[in-house]
């Protein structure tokens, strides 16, 4: 039997990364074995729809290199490939389970409905509507023919399944093992809501079915929901595909499931890529989207290597279903990020500059062989694409000098270490810059950490960066003596005053 699996996403709002992960794994498996990937839009909840999120969903999958066999844009053998358009099919089903008595109209109010909740909840339980209470309900089960054909015409009304009491439903999950369910505590669940839309259950069993879903992986909030799944198979006499469920994403805390409200309060990424002003993802923060699913692919997976850094490739190759973990996975933004700063470092600066080239427009004033420079000193430092602007801008604009660090070193001579610099700038390549000036500072008894503190502050503005007389050649010798120029009128300024 072909590998088919199906990543099912709903359009209402951005995708989590929770949901990118579970998109991820599908792909991995699919491709690991040479099956078909499947994107279907679960679009049956119409209230809930929100503009723009399916395309930001094909998006996302698009840039993270996940990209469908069938479905989004891509048309298949088993479409439609929204829900929304496959209405007709599941009102075919829906009629074939009412024919066979396995399904039936309730025509309960919801305000009926809510009365009985608030009951069952003041008496210490909780209302199902199943066998021990649905012959005292309004549906077709204590109807006449007559009546329903009456109610049919003139009221709202849903479609519930008809769940046998007193027997165990077994289902099994190839991460959790079997799970045994009384089925007195399965509800006659809605197949079909007032509107005419299926539950996403319902729809959800049918497609699975229809497109010939031989592996259903997803999160674990819905391991609750598999024995009612199995009912309709049951229901149906249709072999069920394999369940995989997947765990838990927890806060960087490790206290409850990361959500998509976390990324304001915990100022961290939470969608793949942006989904608005407020919500930025992690392409625009500058992550490489192998980096992405590399980081991805280690959240509720183990592999045997001891190996950490993949390309998608290589992870399709690796992966295996049994590395999925039962515990809960903990975000690590930080472990994130060093994924990320491991796949830069693979580049070669050429490749840097070519593929990333919007970054480095700043320095579109400085030669090709200086820009590999600048990237040759700077991929180090990188852990994000938008790092970027903040290395370079050391070569495009002149340092702002901390007054507070300078006062620390003011004690170190300053002014009479940038006037040595310049003159030996003036009158030494920069081949023998840097020997010159520690033979001077030997000479004179003057310390080599102060006169790179006092030169890193003078020309950088900062105590810490690359090299810095690499910096200085790249930046030639005009501009590095008028910012020594600048940093020694600063000095004596700041001498005066003290």
């Amino acid at each position: 039997m072909k590998i088919r699996v199906r990543f099912a996403p709903s359009p209402t709002g951005p995708l989590h990364i929770g949901g990118l992960r579970t998109a991820l794994y599908n792909y991995l498996y699919a491709k690991k074995h040479g099956g078909d990937f499947i994107l279907r839009i679960e679009d049956t909840d119409q209230k809930r729809l929100v503009k723009g999120s399916e395309d930001y969903i094909v998006e996302a999958l698009t840039w993270a290199g996940i990209e469908p066999d069938e479905g989004g844009r891509k048309e298949g053998p088993f479409g439609p490939y929204n829900q929304s358009g496959r209405k007709d099919l599941y009102q075919k089903h829906v009629e074939q389970l009412v024919g066979e008595g396995k399904a039936y109209y309730a025509f309960d109010s919801d305000e009926d409905l809510q009365k009985l909740r608030e009951e069952g909840t003041s008496k210490g339980g909780a209302f199902l509507y199943s066998a021990q209470n649905r012959l005292r309900l309004k549906n077709s089960l204590t109807m006449t023919s007559q009546e329903v054909d009456k109610a049919l015409g003139e009221k709202p009304f849903v479609i519930r399944l008809l769940v046998q009491p007193n027997h165990e439903v077994v289902v099994s999950d190839n991460v959790r093992g079997t799970i045994r369910v009384n089925s007195n505590t399965i509800d006659d669940k809605i197949l079909m809501k007032k509107d005419g839309f299926p539950t996403y259950h319902f729809a959800n069993v049918i497609d699975d079915h229809l497109m010939e879903i031989s592996t259903v992986i997803r999160g674990e909030e819905w391991l609750p929901s598999l024995p009612f799944h199995d009912l309709l198979y049951t229901a149906f006499g249709w072999k069920s595909p394999t369940f995989i469920h997947l765990p838990l994403i927890l806060k960087p805390s490790g206290k409850g499931k990361l959500s998509k409200r976390d990324g304001d309060k915990l100022g961290i990424p939470v969608f793949p890529i942006s989904w608005n002003k407020e919500n930025i993802g992690f392409r625009e923060l500058g992550f490489l989207p192998e980096a992405m699913t590399n980081y991805l692919a280690f959240l509720g997976w183990n592999n045997t290597s001891g190996q950490e850094i993949y390309k998608m490739n290589q992870l399709i190759e690796e992966f295996h279903i049994e590395g999925i973990q039962k515990g809960s996975a903990r975000f690590d933004y930080t472990k994130a990020k060093w994924i990320n700063q491991q796949h830069l470092s693979s580049y070669t600066p050429e490749d840097l500059l070519n593929q990333f080239a919007s970054y480095f427009r700043p320095l579109k004033s400085f030669s090709r062989e200086n820009k590999i420079k600048i990237v040759s000193l700077i991929a180090s430092r990188i852990d994000l694409l938008s790092d970027i602007r903040a290395q370079i801008e050391v070569f495009i604009k002149n340092p702002s000098i901390d007054e507070k660090i300078a006062r620390k070193i003011l004690k170190k001579n300053p002014i009479a270490i940038l006037e040595k610099s310049k003159v030996l700038l003036e009158q030494k390549p920069f081949a023998n810059l840097k020997g010159e000036l520690f033979d001077w500072a030997k000479s004179e008894n003057v310390a080599i950490g102060s006169v790179m503190q006092t030169l890193r502050l003078s020309l950088v503005g900062s105590l810490s960066g690359p090299d810095l007389f690499s910096i200085m050649e790249i930046l030639g010798k005009d501009v590095t003596l008028d910012r020594l120029v600048s940093a020694t009128s600063f000095f004596v300024n700041l001498n005066l005053d003290s």
